[in-house]
């Protein structure tokens, strides 16, 4: 499914318009029009108990791209100097797409996006490859996942399983009476404060992560801040404030250090998603989080993650921690 070159068939490309690392894709409607043609016999249940159906669903996309739209996907993906791309559709507005709901249409677009990167790891909160989530006006859930009035700080995702988690994708699937709440994003190379943290003497050192009950993940597991290079001097990371668990003073300074410092970033950026809009990331070099959202009594966003990994990271050994 990889192109023979460059092109982008079906699909426009451009730069964010506050961080050129982030790329926008635009399907075309008519791309749009043939993959829902393809899919239009599957529904949301066919793909949830048919893994297979899920590589044909992205297969299809890839197709109505000329076989173009994977091979960008992955290279942007892997690319450090990239390494973020939000998708969107040229025209969304009906009600349902060639006779697909809208909303499971989009299911049915990021299970093929995510297939085209790569495989999903089995998301423990929900019990399938992918999960939804609400956020509304009130929550007493035990994560700041769905709390909306607050911000949720910067971090990476998977901290706290045993699996690889290379990449991250975010899908907002529907929106009601929200003001707020946009997506935060810091490259890590546009970090100031990266080498003071990356030279510190705990910044190889395994630390204890876990998580609470609704995460349904009933271990720990250890692992630095900093990961191994890919490359020589170029970090990638894995933190969340959350999960981490230090067990003495110093550890338990360092990270408190390390909060302050990336959440006064001044190189953190807000995007705000379109309904419908896919958010993918690679998640060991962003860091991502989500402002607060102004109060509203009838306040309803609808989410949904897939976490993942590249393909050749499939198999017994990604049983393993990172």
């Amino acid at each position: 499914m990889t192109s023979t070159n460059n092109l982008s068939i079906g699909f426009k490309v451009s730069q964010h318009k506050k961080n050129q690392r982030l790329q926008v894709i635009t399907l075309s409607q008519k791309t749009v029009k043939t993959f829902s043609e393809k899919i239009s016999q599957y529904n949301v249940q066919s793909i949830e108990y048919k893994p297979f159906l899920r590589f044909y669903i992205a297969n299809s996309l890839n197709q109505a791209t000329k076989n173009t739209l994977g091979n960008y996907l992955l290279k942007t993906i892997k690319d450090r100097s990239t390494g973020a791309v939000i998708l969107e559709c040229e025209s969304m507005d009906d009600p349902s797409i060639n006779g697909i709901d809208f909303i499971d249409f989009n299911i049915l677009l990021s299970t093929a996006i995510s297939h085209l990167i790569g495989v999903p790891n089995l998301d423990s909160m929900s019990g399938k490859f992918y999960a939804r989530f609400s956020v509304t006006n009130e929550d007493n859930s035990d994560s700041y996942l769905r709390q909306a009035h607050r911000r949720m700080e910067l971090h990476n995702d998977g901290t706290y399983v045993k699996e690889l988690t290379d990449w991250v994708i975010m899908q907002k699937i529907l929106e009601v009476n929200v003001e707020g709440g946009d997506s935060l994003l810091l490259h890590v190379d546009d970090w100031q404060d990266l080498d003071k943290f990356y030279q510190h003497p705990l910044a190889k050192e395994n630390l204890q992560w876990g998580s609470p009950a609704s995460k349904n993940v009933g271990y720990k597991t250890y692992h630095p801040i900093f990961l191994d290079e890919q490359v020589e001097g170029q970090p990638r990371m894995s933190f969340i404030d959350q999960f981490v668990e230090p067990l003495n003073m110093d550890q338990g300074l360092y990270l408190y250090e390390m909060g302050e410092s990336l959440e006064s970033e001044a190189n953190t950026f807000n995007v705000k998603l379109l309904e419908g809009s896919i958010l993918i990331i690679n998640n060991y070099i962003w860091l991502h989080g989500r402002d607060k959202f102004i109060a509203h009594q009838n306040l309803h966003r609808e989410l949904l993650r897939q976490r993942g990994v590249f393909v050749e990271n499939t198999g017994y050994e990604n049983n393993k921690n990172v």
